[in-house]
């Protein structure tokens, strides 16, 4: 086994340097990749390793959401509203349909808040 260094650490990583150590090859030991550190396959047995993945939080999107928009959010483009002839609308996409079908656009007017939507 590789001499103890100033980490206090599980048998996961390096004890002299610190760096995480690769998986438990088949001859029986484990070297660091960064200091060069050997040690036993018996520090390995028994071994159980636990993650948390956080994820960003999630946030709903219902047709309220889309269709009650008071102001322009997201991205505004050049497209021509059929209700009042503005220039502008906001747009939102969405993935409704299946996987291998294209996204859905939600069109909002930036002046008379008309709805309209496009699967592109």
């Amino acid at each position: 086994m590789a001499e103890s260094g100033p980490f206090s650490t599980s048998t996961a990583f390096c004890a002299k340097c610190g760096s995480i150590l690769p998986l438990l090859q088949e001859f029986g030991s484990v070297k660091c990749y960064a200091c060069k550190s050997v040690y036993d396959a018996e520090n390995y047995s028994n071994l159980n390793f636990h993650y948390t993945i956080h994820f960003n939080s999630v946030s709903t999107v219902t047709n309220d959401n889309i269709l009650n928009m008071d102001s322009p959010e997201g991205p505004v483009v050049e497209r021509k509203c059929p209700k009042c002839g503005n220039d502008r609308m906001s747009y939102a996409t969405l993935q409704l349909r299946s996987a291998d079908e294209g996204q859905t656009v939600f069109f909002t007017c930036t002046s008379c808040k008309y709805k309209e939507t496009e699967n592109s």
